[in-house]
């Protein structure tokens, strides 16, 4: 350990161009934002995403509210649009399928909102925004939430405190979206995207490649511009694979900064929910909004909790002089042309000023996944019998009820794979059990202390950077997902922050950058990804491709 320790130290160096050529083996000549392959790429990606010319399918946040400002758009007629959008490219045209059902209120509480700027003025950067809600995330409405289940299908009795939050910034709530049911913890053979009812959700670029998920419809319909933007949840990987595999931003926040009460649970260590947007400025104000405490879910008001009025605040400036920036090198691999496109992106953040230390690997890389596991069984358990004791209007009202609902409704809930997953979760006790404690205390340890945190202290750097996961693979009803690999869990087990921003696509397909650090170091993550965004503009738009064109480098 100590050999390796000091070859580590020994690359703590500053990138120059000459410098990072010769590591990289001279690869990544065409990745210089001054080369003018990557200047003109960087150009007609720039074009086609921020010119703003009413279309609301590219437009950001910001676009949107200057235009209600001046008055050339109201948030009746981008809601109208979001809906005709909906209408055109999720149920019809190429039929992305990411959105399970729309508001019914959507026009009214977009009518309202429009009454109010007028007699009142905005609440503030979200007013009349409209935003799509994983199907995992209670409201208060005629909407069901159902997560994905036939077994759930009614409409909650309150809103979500997430909904809530929301509602209270003035955004209009456009739909539910389609998810991997259940959040995709059913089935170890399950295709993500997939639900009874929903069916199969598509990746907006190229068609029968797979969206990830489980946030799976929130990040095709982002993609597609079927929204502003929209929520997702995480236990591991759910928002930021859905952002990677649909070339959009995520943000997973660290545990305690966003309320979970109303969200369907799969593990109260580690669920959180968070924003998927097209940009890290519109994900970051809609973070701003989710933020906050809840009464009923005492993580958001524990020790140390360190939340900011306005996260929107950390997009100013493109400069990242003396920021340290570690590589954790053990989550790369899952393809060559991937490992290309991070080259590129580190020599991108070398020029904008940033230190890159590489490699900074994080200790202890699959050493907690069977802990992991092992905790997730025991809380889902646990948390979805109390999700569901507060349902009384389900016939369902425990694990045990579900795994029989889908028993006895196979064709519908089980065609394609089934509920071994429920069946484990089932066979658990409760959490006072010492196999539950002991496996708790593994994976927090060696995911935060003995995991990101090490890395960080180690090689002395603000924030670490890998590849979010490899490209799209085709969906596959018969075996299920194909996953090539990704970086998520040591920021999902141990509750910290991460960050995935597009970093460029491999034969159309889009592969993101994942930038994550230690609790509460959303700050830093929001102002690298942000930074990084416009300094390369590399968020490509959807083609509807039906295959893969291989003759698209």
């Amino acid at each position: 350990m100590g050999q390796d320790a000091d070859r580590r130290e020994e690359s703590h160096l500053r990138f120059s161009r000459r410098r990072f050529l010769q590591a990289a083996g001279g690869v990544v000549v065409a990745g210089s934002l001054n080369s003018p392959r990557f200047a003109g790429a960087q150009s007609e990606r720039s074009s086609m995403v921020d010119a703003f010319d009413g279309d609301v399918a590219a437009a950001t946040v910001a676009q949107l509210q200057a235009g209600m400002e001046t008055g050339s758009l109201t948030s009746v007629s981008i809601t109208q649009a979001y809906l005709d959008r909906i209408d055109d490219v999720d149920r019809a045209g190429p039929s992305v399928n990411s959105v399970l059902m729309t508001n019914p209120e959507a026009l009214d509480i977009a009518a309202q909102l429009d009454r109010e700027r007028q007699e009142q003025g905005p609440r503030g950067p979200l007013h009349g925004v409209p935003i799509l809600l994983k199907d995992n995330i209670d409201t208060g409405d005629r909407m069901v939430t159902g997560a994905g289940s036939l077994a759930l299908a009614s409409p909650a009795g309150a809103d979500a405190t997430v909904a809530a939050r929301l509602r209270q910034a003035g955004c209009v709530l456009l739909g539910k979206t389609n998810l991997s049911e259940w959040a995709n913890f059913r089935s170890t053979r399950s295709s993500s995207g997939w639900s009874g009812v929903g069916g199969q959700t598509k990746n907006p670029h190229v068609l029968n490649r797979n969206p990830c998920g489980s946030s799976s419809g929130s990040g095709a319909a982002v993609a597609a511009g079927l929204c502003a933007a929209a929520i997702g949840t995480e236990t591991d990987g759910s928002i930021v694979c859905p952002s990677n595999a649909n070339g959009i931003v995520g943000i997973k926040p660290t545990l305690g900064l966003v309320g979970r009460t109303g969200i369907v649970p799969i593990a109260h260590s580690q669920d959180t929910a968070g924003p998927m947007a097209r940009t890290v400025a519109d994900a970051a104000a809609i973070l701003t909004a989710l933020v906050g405490g809840d009464p009923a879910d005492p993580i958001t008001s524990g020790d140390g909790v360190q939340r900011h009025p306005d996260y929107t605040l950390f997009c100013a400036g493109g400069d990242l002089a003396g920021v340290r920036l570690g590589v954790a090198r053990n989550y790369t691999g899952f393809h060559e042309r991937a490992d290309l496109l991070l080259t590129q992106a580190l020599l991108a953040l070398a020029e904008l000023g940033a230190i890159v230390v590489d490699p900074a690997e994080i200790p202890h890389r699959g050493a907690y996944d069977d802990a992991e596991y092992e905790v997730l069984l025991y809380e889902f358990k646990s948390g979805l019998n109390a999700y569901l004791a507060g349902r009384p209007e389900l016939e369902t009202r425990t694990l045990a009820d579900l795994i029989e609902f889908n028993l006895a409704h196979a064709e519908t809930e089980m065609p394609l794979f089934r509920q071994e997953i429920f069946e484990k979760a089932q066979e658990k006790g409760d959490l006072t059990e010492a196999a539950y404690l002991e496996a708790l205390e593994t994976s927090k340890r060696l995911a935060g202390p003995d995991g990101i945190d090490t890395a960080l202290q180690q090689h002395g750097v603000d924030a670490l950077v890998a590849i979010t996961g490899g490209p799209a693979w085709p969906t596959d009803p018969v075996t299920g997902d194909h996953f090539l690999g990704g970086c998520s869990s040591p920021a999902a087990v141990s509750g910290y922050p991460h960050i995935t921003v597009p970093m460029g696509t491999i034969f159309g397909l889009p592969v993101n950058l994942s930038i994550f650090g230690a609790a509460f170091s959303e700050p830093i993550l929001i102002r690298v990804a942000h930074a990084f965004e416009q300094a390369t503009r590399l968020r490509a738009v959807p083609r509807y491709l039906p295959e893969v064109d291989l003759t698209q480098a």
